[in-house]
């Protein structure tokens, strides 16, 4: 326990500020939506002039912008990415961080089991993981109602972020997993970003190209799209399957690495 706690303290300078930048995105985004609405201006039929590789780059769907609802959901992705960023680095530094800061020894002296080590570390990355999501889903929940003046589905923004809170434990177990292995632990933050941009440029690829769809379940980004979500109301049952045994595939070579690993 005294280790999860040292863990948390040694995060938590870098948990408030990605959880303001969260709160500021969600605020930024949804003035902008407001501020489009007031000038009467039609920013879906904007969009719908644009080429289709530029609407994919913005993250743009199927979405009527001209809703609290529609625009959120555009500015989902934004949150997806600064969440799953956050949990790939949380996951990666928090195995490697006493090799990294050459206080490995702290470990070494304690009589601990290294699956306690490992278990203490998981908790902490997934307890700011889970506090990022749930200022994200209040944050939310304030700014769409205010500035969607009250008009909008509460039950889309609880399961858009249902769906980024299983992608942040899948990128969280990602930097686990590579941090329990990786010989160089400060290299480890770095590949597993790498990793999480390349899913990401992926999911881009194929919704340019629909011959490509079969290459979605490579991809978790393809898994809790908004535009899927919204329009199903639930998640697909094919999708959260493959999320459980990629985290349980993950969650077991961050045991299994962490026992072998030659602390340094």
């Amino acid at each position: 326990m005294n280790l999860f706690w040292r863990e948390i303290r040694a995060h938590r300078k870098a948990l408030i500020i990605w959880c303001i930048g969260a709160l500021i995105l969600v605020a930024a985004g949804m003035n902008k939506f407001a501020v489009y609405s007031s000038s009467g201006q039609s920013m879906t039929e904007v969009i719908s002039k644009m080429p289709k590789s530029l609407q994919v780059l913005l993250g743009m769907g199927p979405f009527d912008l001209a809703t609290a609802d529609g625009y959120y959901a555009f500015l989902f992705i934004y949150l997806v990415l600064m969440a799953t960023i956050h949990a790939a680095l949380i996951g990666s530094s928090v195995i490697a961080k006493e090799e990294r800061d050459r206080t490995s020894e702290f470990l070494i002296v304690k009589p601990i089991s290294r699956s306690t080590i490992i278990t203490a570390k998981l908790l902490a990355a997934l307890t700011n993981v889970l506090f990022i999501n749930i200022i994200t889903l209040i944050s939310s929940i304030v700014f769409v109602n205010y500035f969607g003046k009250g008009v909008y589905q509460p039950s889309h923004i609880f399961i858009l972020i249902a769906g980024m809170f299983i992608l942040q434990l899948i990128f969280m177990l990602l930097g686990t997993g590579i941090g329990a292995l990786s010989q160089k632990p400060k290299s480890a933050p770095s590949i597993t970003v790498i990793v999480l941009f390349v899913t990401y440029l992926l999911s881009m690829i194929i919704d340019l190209n629909s011959k490509l769809d079969f290459l979605q379940y490579f991809t978790p980004f393809k898994y809790f799209e908004a535009k899927n979500l919204l329009i199903a109301n639930s998640f697909s049952l094919v999708f959260v399957i493959i999320s459980i045994l990629i985290m349980a595939a993950l969650l077991k070579l961050t045991y299994n690495g962490y026992q072998k690993r030659d602390f340094r």
